[in-house]
């Protein structure tokens, strides 16, 4: 039975999360079950013989477990019921048109924002949460920072701190967070912007560097506490068009490293060939799951069908397609541009005040 399923919790008005009613996990529900590590599954990194795996010495990445999440914004219900595994190492493309609950799904992970119900965890630890039997009680904002150092983020409006270059970008959060030496962190930092082809671009300060550039600083930022997991939120679409194939190449030689890897993109090609694993969403639900063969090039559900087709128009030409909208477009529009620079203490460009 799994330790996830068993604390699924309303929110109590002291902050302690209760189960919700006197329900535990039956042993034979899918949700109860942990995955058998001896058994190759469809769409996970070790059914892609391409990629190979890490070296015994590598990054190792983390397990995502996410359990009966539901997430409101008033009365706006943006996620409704996800349940997702995402393995070690794999790379997960997430797709979906505007308002589906992609990037608060994403944001979810690293607790960005706190879920109204259901469970998230890394590596069996639940985040967010300290769990005391069959009582989860709210962390304190340290404790979801140590916890984030485990779970870089990566968003579409890069959020790099413009009063520093691109090495301290990179060195504030290990440096702060972890303690670690300026020597060691400026070597490793150099590391990193080697990683991502812009070593001369140490000196440089955001508005001396191309928005591709300065993406790829933000990335190199999220790898510097060696995050377990590394979420992407839509990592092209603020770049012009010219630019988008130089991020992606560093995304790409990211899923061969080990670490897992959560892409929320719309770029289908880019999905179909980095991917272990595509989940389409729609209206807070997933509405398909699988393979890239199967979900982008043989979907079984209607409205991945009409989605993806909608895609292939509008990549032939933008009239080709009409605009589509939901209520909750205007709400994630809103909270992406409200999204600061990274907090000192965290392993990504994440916001510092709680935005549920």
């Amino acid at each position: 039975m799994s330790p996830l399923t068993s604390l699924l919790r309303r929110r109590s008005a002291d902050g302690t999360q209760k189960p919700a009613g006197a329900r535990s996990a039956d042993a034979t529900s899918p949700s109860a079950t942990q995955p058998d590590p001896s058994v190759t599954r469809p769409g996970t990194s070790a059914s892609r013989s391409a990629r190979p795996g890490p070296s015994a010495d590598g990054p190792r990445g983390g397990l995502v477990e996410i359990r009966g999440v539901h997430k409101s914004f008033g009365d706006l219900e943006v996620l409704r019921g996800i349940d997702l595994t995402i393995a070690p190492g794999e790379v997960t493309a997430i797709l979906g048109p505007s308002g589906s609950g992609k990037s608060t799904l994403l944001r979810s992970i690293n607790h960005l924002e706190p879920v109204t119900s259901g469970l998230i965890s890394v590596d069996g630890e639940v985040i967010g949460y300290r769990r005391d039997g069959d009582l989860l009680h709210e962390l304190r904002e340290p404790e979801v920072l140590r916890q984030r150092t485990a779970i870089g983020m990566v968003f579409q409006s890069f959020n790099l701190f413009a009063h520093m270059t691109a090495l301290e970008n990179i060195t504030e959060a290990p440096r702060r967070a972890l303690g670690v030496k300026r020597t060691e962190a400026e070597a490793h930092a150099r590391e990193l912007l080697a990683l991502v082809g812009l070593s001369e671009k140490a000196g440089a300060y955001p508005r001396q560097l191309s928005g591709g550039q300065q993406q790829r600083v933000a990335i190199a930022r999220a790898l510097a506490l060696r995050p377990k997991v590394l979420l992407f939120d839509e990592p092209t679409s603020a770049l012009d068009p010219e630019l988008v194939d130089e991020v992606l190449a560093v995304i790409r030689s990211l899923a061969s490293a080990g670490t897992t890897l959560v892409i929320v993109t719309h770029e289908i090609s880019f999905a179909r060939d980095v991917a272990d694993t595509v989940v389409f969403m729609d209206q807070g639900r997933i509405v398909e799951q699988g393979p890239p063969a199967q979900v982008i090039d043989s979907p079984t559900h209607e409205r991945t069908r009409s989605f993806l087709q909608r895609v292939s128009a509008e990549t032939a030409g933008p009239s080709a397609a009409g605009a589509e909208a939901t209520d909750a477009d205007a709400l994630d529009s809103a909270r992406d541009a409200s999204v600061d620079p990274a907090p000192v203490g965290t392993a990504s460009s994440t916001p510092s005040k709680d935005l549920s």
